[in-house]
């Protein structure tokens, strides 16, 4: 009885349901891949240390209480101290180098040391094997820096055991530290940060940087002017790059300096300390203070002559 109520196909009918078939499947990948991409975009892991940020927090020393220890036996490089927080029950924190420029030693940037540390990084203040040391040279030994402090948090018997999240590396530096810092980040991909201050360097063109940049740059500064050095970094790099220059108004080479004003090192401070959590720790809550509101109210003020950005971040 079933055989005599089937009715043959026609070619018609056949090729319809052809049709529809690879229609089916082809949207099947399209939604799979679709979905492959958003749950890759989903797992970029954030590390999230600490409250959520103000700006007065940022302005100032972060919740984190920090101690501070010398590296005994530096290995390619001149000296360094490590800076970081007491606390290991948030896991591992980011690492970062601070190299110092010509003829200067670590107490020239050591500032940033303990305030970065007390929101949430450890951080390596170093020496250069000489205090003539090229950006080229600076580069190699910011790197040596961050690889030793990073082999060291894996020993127990140091005093920062445990506190290192090696994968997650960034530099900075001044004037020619600050060079290093962009031939760090244009020769080491795998960095997550990279903030030149004043930076110093011949090579005007980094336009195969892929780590997120801050240049940090003093309106007046006659030994790196801003029209031939920071200026000339920006715009080589490319449209794509997560990029930003932060140009303080009215004051010289040294304005990111131990010695510059507090008011200049809570605004160079709070950059920095943006920065290196929206991409050294992936943490969005910072972006407000890259690119929103709060980043409109510093660029309206009586600190900051100039600020590029390609925002959103």
């Amino acid at each position: 009885m079933f055989g005599n109520s089937f009715t043959s196909p026609t070619k018609k009918s056949i090729m319809t349901h052809t049709t529809h078939s690879k229609f089916s499947r082809l949207l099947q990948v399209s939604l799979g891949v679709s979905a492959l991409a958003l749950s890759l975009a989903a797992g970029a892991q954030s590390y999230v240390h600490g409250p959520d940020p103000t700006t007065a927090a940022l302005e100032t020393t972060g919740p984190y209480a920090v101690s501070n220890t010398k590296i005994a036996a530096p290995s390619g490089y001149g000296g360094g101290t490590v800076y970081y927080p007491t606390t290991n029950t948030e896991g591992a924190f980011a690492v970062v180098s601070v190299t110092p420029g010509f003829t200067e030693k670590q107490s020239a940037i050591n500032w940033l040391g303990p305030l970065l540390a007390s929101h949430g990084f450890v951080v390596v203040t170093i020496d250069t094997k000489t205090a003539l040391d090229a950006p080229s040279s600076r580069a190699k030994q910011m790197i040596a820096a961050l690889k030793q402090v990073s082999g060291l948090s894996a020993n127990s018997t140091s005093p920062f055991a445990g506190r290192v999240d090696g994968t997650r590396q960034a530099v900075m530096g001044h004037s020619m530290g600050g060079g290093g810092s962009l031939d760090a980040a244009r020769d080491n991909p795998t960095l997550k940060a990279s903030i030149p201050m004043a930076p110093w360097e011949t090579v005007k063109n980094y336009s195969t940087m892929t780590v997120p940049t801050l240049i940090v740059s003093c309106e007046s500064d006659t030994i790196a002017p801003v029209a031939s050095h920071a200026n000339k970094f920006y715009d080589s790099f490319t449209p794509t790059l997560n990029k930003a220059l932060l140009e303080m108004k009215g004051v010289g080479h040294s304005c990111t300096n131990s010695t510059t004003s507090a008011a200049l090192k809570a605004v160079i401070g709070k950059y920095s300390i943006s920065w290196l959590k929206r991409f050294a720790d992936n943490d969005n809550r910072y972006s407000d203070f890259l690119c929103g509101a709060s980043h409109q109210a510093d660029v309206s003020g009586s600190l900051i002559s100039t600020y590029k950005e390609n925002c959103p971040y």
